[in-house]
């Protein structure tokens, strides 16, 4: 069991990029982290990294598949008999539900979705392949994972005086992003109505329409990653409400060099991890159910 005073942090999809820096952040803020991977090898491997900063005393691997159930429960086992309790979530593990076929084409795509500038349709299939099951696991990790996770840590989250989480999101899935007149833009506004039933009809919808491939005839974004995102803002807004007592935020790093963006961003690793660093350390009393860009509050 965990010293008295001491706090401890799981960060998901943590064995490379945002999720490994954020970890080293974490840890060389005195923090006993878990750094998580859906790979066990490459879990291994991450930890081996942190040995040369000095910190492998802070941090422990364990293996975790954020979209099975099990999995989580497997890890909240493991982290009620360690420490018997968890301060800090950070729900990094996400992936881009999209091939690429052309990465400075892609780049092209990125930066003009991320400035909010429209991106024609024969851009877009020239630069990335998105199938049904790509679009399908996209939000299967990126939302349903997030969402296993926070259920099967919830006990221990609640076990602690300054609970934190910590949803690793994006501009992307800005409402503003949606097509005007949009059902699920309108349903995703709608705060004081919104409700984990309705983000999953979302999805639902979204997937459905995918498969016709009626999505913009039916008023939606063609991006699964967007609507993951979305999903993700939605429901930290749904968990903020329910647990008034915890510090729930989420936020886009910004546009960082990381396998996710081919490598095509412009801050480095150790930029990108310090805003999520810094919301999961937040003194108590802060605000929560907010939407980050970076260090600023921006709007869902």
């Amino acid at each position: 069991m965990g010293e008295d005073g001491e706090r401890y942090a799981v960060v998901t999809g943590a064995n490379k990029g945002i999720g490994l820096e954020i970890v080293r952040q974490l840890a060389s803020a005195g923090i006993k982290v878990v750094l998580t991977a859906r790979n066990e090898e490459r879990g291994l491997q991450a930890l081996q990294t942190l040995q040369a900063s000095g910190l492998s005393h802070l941090v422990l691997f364990h293996q975790l598949d954020v979209a099975d159930a099990t999995s989580a429960a497997s890890l909240a086992h493991f982290i009620k008999s360690k420490f018997g309790k968890l301060d800090i979530l950070v729900n990094n593990a996400g992936i881009s539900g999209t091939g690429i076929k052309n990465t400075d084409l892609f780049q092209g795509v990125l930066q003009n979705r991320l400035a909010n500038l429209g991106v024609s349709k024969d851009d877009r299939e020239r630069a990335i392949t998105q199938t049904y099951e790509l679009a399908e696991e996209c939000l299967k990790i990126n939302y349903y994972g997030a969402k296993i996770v926070v259920e099967s840590l919830m006990p221990l989250l609640q076990l602690s005086d300054s609970p934190r989480i910590v949803n690793v999101s994006s501009t992307l899935g800005i409402l503003e992003n949606f097509p005007k007149g949009s059902w699920a833009k309108r349903v995703l506004s709608d705060v004081d109505n919104l409700s984990e039933e309705k983000v999953d009809e979302i999805l639902n919808k979204f997937l459905r329409y995918f498969q016709e491939g009626s999505l913009e005839s039916n008023g939606w974004p063609t991006s699964a990653y967007s609507v993951s995102k979305a999903a993700m803002n939605g429901y930290t807004r749904i968990l903020a409400k329910k647990y008034p007592s915890f510090c729930i935020n989420s936020v886009c790093p910004g546009y960082v060099k990381t396998d996710i963006t081919a490598n095509t961003g412009i801050l480095t690793v150790e930029e990108g991890a310090a805003s999520p660093v810094r919301l999961a350390l937040l003194p108590n009393g802060s605000p929560s159910g907010l939407f980050y860009y970076r260090t600023d509050v921006a709007s869902f």
